[in-house]
Formats: C-alpha cells, structure tokens, sequence
C-alpha cells in the first residue's frame, strides 16, 4: 500500500511551476490617471453635456481624493441620493457616511453647491422677478430643495419687482416652521419693500400646500395689505417640483 505522505509528495511534485506575476514597472502609473485625463479631455472638447452625472461628479473628486479611482465614489454617491442635484444639496454629514468620501470631499462638494447658489442668486439680483420667474425657482430649488429641516424664505421686491433682498427669516422642524406675519411686515417695512414672495420647503418632497400653509399665508397677505405691500405668492419647494399657491388659486 502506498504511504499517503509519499503520495502527496508525488501530487505536488508532479504540479508546473506557475510563472510569477511580471513585477509593474517602478514608473507605471496607476490606471485611473489615464481615465481622469481622457475624462477632462472630453469635458473640455465636447462640454459638460457630453457627460453623465457620475462623470461630473468623478471631475469634480479629482482634487479631493487625488490618488484612488472615483468612478465607483460617484456612482456611490448618485445611488444613495438619486441625482447630481440630490447630491449637491445632501447634507455634509451625510456625504461622509457613503463609503469612500472622507471630510474634504464631503466639503468640497459643499463649496461647489454653495457657489452654484451664488450663481443662481446673482441671476435673479436686482432683476424684475416676475419676468425672471424660471431662474427664481431654479434658485429657490438649489437653496431648499434639500434641506432636512424647513425654512421660510422671504423675497423682498421694491416698486419694480426687482430684487432688493432675499432672507430665511425662519428655520424650524421636518415639518414644521413658525412663522410670525408682523415679523414679515416689519421686516418688509424696513427694506421699503413694496412687495415680497413668500417661499418655504416641505423635507418630505411632496409640495403640495397644507390647509396650515394657506391659512397663514392668507394671515400674511391681510397684515401686508393695507401697509401697501403685496404678497405676489408662496411657493413650496419639494425635492421633485413646486407648488405655486397662486398658480393653484388658493390665494
């Protein structure tokens, strides 16, 4: 009977030797830097618009993380809040909780969303509001989409509708925000304000005004009144749209 050791001895000695792995070049450079330069090659000759959102959001890693592969970051990062605009608008703390993106990554994306909502603002700054309403709502979407708590925000027009100021007068709860309407009289009052947009977020996504909502802003349009200012609407901001209370003649 054959020894089962010298068996086994037989087994591996009859195995081929596997051939080594080459070792990389001391000077080989990592794969992604390849990918990251053809990916700046065609943001700068073909535009932003020949690129996805995960792409948009790898160019704008590059300089947070400079030595790992972002590709799989982006898309971790558009999975978990479902747009570019969802992931601009997440809170930092949020940000740091998907794998991969550390606290400089997280803050970067932050500058960019908050240089986006510059942007936006100086679009509508002493512009006619009513004639620029579609960059309003683009600005108001960018700065309350996605907060996580509510905010009432109060756009202070002077005789022409143009944009004198543009405040959150009140940040409350997920679903919930106590506004006082002498608080926005006076402060309208103070701007020589002669008219103002009333503009609020719902965290939950969904803009449709509630019976709360229409009766205070009702409350605010018959305090303003006979001060002389009026109340051209109130807006509600969710994470997929609007809801004008005008547009919807509850006011």
């Amino acid at each position: 009977m054959i020894d089962d050791r010298e068996d086994e001895r037989g087994f591996f000695a009859e195995q081929p030797p596997r051939p080594l792995k080459p070792a990389k070049p001391a000077d080989e450079k990592p794969h992604y830097l390849g990918h990251r330069q053809r990916l700046r090659e065609r943001f700068r000759e073909a535009g932003p618009s020949a690129l996805s959102d995960y792409e948009i959001l790898e160019l704008l890693l590059f300089r947070s993380i400079p030595r790992a592969d972002t590709k799989e970051r982006a898309k971790s990062l558009l999975k978990r809040f479902g747009s570019l605009a969802e992931v601009l608008g997440a809170p930092e703390n949020l940000l740091r909780e998907v794998e991969d993106i550390g606290e400089g990554a997280a803050m970067d994306l932050k500058i960019v969303a908050a240089a986006a909502q510059r942007m936006a603002r100086g679009e509508i700054k002493g512009r006619e509001v009513l004639s620029s309403w579609s960059q309003v709502l683009e600005y108001c979407r960018a700065a309350m989409a996605f907060e996580e708590r509510e905010q009432f925000r109060i756009l202070f027009l002077d005789k022409k509708n143009a944009l004198i100021a543009d405040e959150v007068q009140q940040t409350g709860t997920v679903d919930h925000t106590p506004v006082y309407p002498r608080e926005v009289v006076k402060r309208a009052l103070e701007l020589s304000a002669t008219a103002i947009v009333l503009i609020h977020n719902h965290p939950s996504g969904d803009p449709t005004p509630s019976r709360a909502d229409i009766d205070m802003t009702k409350l605010i349009i018959e305090s303003a009144k006979p001060l002389g200012i009026a109340v051209h609407d109130h807006i509600i901001i969710g994470k997929k749209g609007h809801a004008s209370m005008k547009g919807l003649l509850l006011i």
